[in-house]
């Protein structure tokens, strides 16, 4: 008797890790299928929100169009039977470029970005070493000592993933993270790769989607950035007169500031799929494409310049 309770006992056990088992595979396996299906959704708003900026630019908006793509309003709602996407339009004019900005504005970027100062200045003399042509120096000395070695490019930044090399960049610094407030919740904080490009070849920066901190890097003060950024989630600005406006004998700072961008943009889509109830998925999935619209006498052409399967969005 004793003999077969043990073994009852057991066997109930066997049955019991076997369920959970099972139970846990469903479940991961619903999950990765809800994440295939979010990242499926997040590509339809990426595609459709490059055919939206298409027609604004060639001026063939359909008239049944539920609205339109402007400088303005940056952000584009699109909504599929399966669940909703969300696509930020950001125009590379929102970034530093790095191949042309001045050393102090990098130096204000990375302070702002939570970087001690002297470890900002040591960064910023690697990017300027980077992107300046020339013979061996201190830094080429240290990247021959560290295993692989290499050497400074010493010419133009083709990627901002080149700044994973420099000296003193790291990758909590180059991607951001997050922090944690008074309440113990996450708060995104942004990295390097969403503040500099390699692509904005325009003097100025686009007030409605640059990051605070390329605010500040090129000069506003921080109390005035943190003002924009407000003004701009509530009614985002218009044109040049009406950011003149806001910050009347603003100095040189403000008067870089812009509406838009020209011809390159970053279309960064956050998806959540629509559940059988009809609520949205709490799962969320971010891709996100930079695109090139050829010449602004010639928009024919579309161009994919790079694809992020997985773009984490501050």
């Amino acid at each position: 008797m004793l003999a077969v309770l043990w073994l009852s006992a057991a066997l109930s056990a066997i049955a019991f890790s076997l369920a959970n088992t099972v139970r846990g595979e469903v479940e991961r396996t619903s999950t990765e299928v809800d994440g295939l299906r979010s990242y499926y959704l997040a590509q339809a708003g990426v595609e459709r929100g490059i055919l939206y900026v298409e027609w604004e630019l060639e001026h063939t908006v359909p008239p049944d169009a539920p609205f339109h793509y402007s400088p303005q309003s940056p952000v584009l709602p699109f909504s599929f039977p399966s669940g909703d996407a969300v696509v930020q339009v950001i125009p590379e004019a929102a970034k530093l470029n790095l191949n042309t900005a001045p050393p102090e504005q990098f130096l204000r970027l990375l302070i702002s970005l939570g970087a001690d100062p002297d470890h900002a200045a040591q960064i910023v003399a690697g990017i300027v070493d980077w992107r300046t042509p020339g013979g061996m120096s201190q830094f080429d000395s240290f990247y021959l000592s560290l295993t692989p070695s290499f050497r400074s490019r010493h010419t133009s930044f083709e990627e901002t993933e080149e700044l994973l090399l420099v000296r003193g960049i790291t990758p909590e610094l180059y991607y951001g993270g997050y922090n944690r407030d008074a309440q113990g919740r996450l708060v995104p904080r942004v990295g390097l790769r969403d503040c500099v490009t390699v692509r904005n070849r325009l003097d100025g920066i686009d007030v409605n989607t640059a990051q605070p901190a390329v605010l500040m890097a090129i000069g506003i003060p921080p109390d005035a950035a943190a003002a924009i950024v407000a003004r701009r989630l509530v009614q985002p600005f218009k044109d040049a007169e009406e950011v003149a406006g806001f910050a009347p004998g603003g100095g040189e700072a403000f008067a870089r500031l812009r509406v838009g961008g020209k011809s390159i943009f970053t279309f960064r889509s956050t998806a959540r799929i629509r559940l059988p109830n009809g609520q949205l998925s709490d799962l969320r999935r971010i891709v996100a494409a930079t695109v090139s619209f050829g010449r602004p006498d010639d928009r024919t052409r579309v161009d994919v310049l790079r694809w992020y399967d997985n773009a984490w969005t501050p």
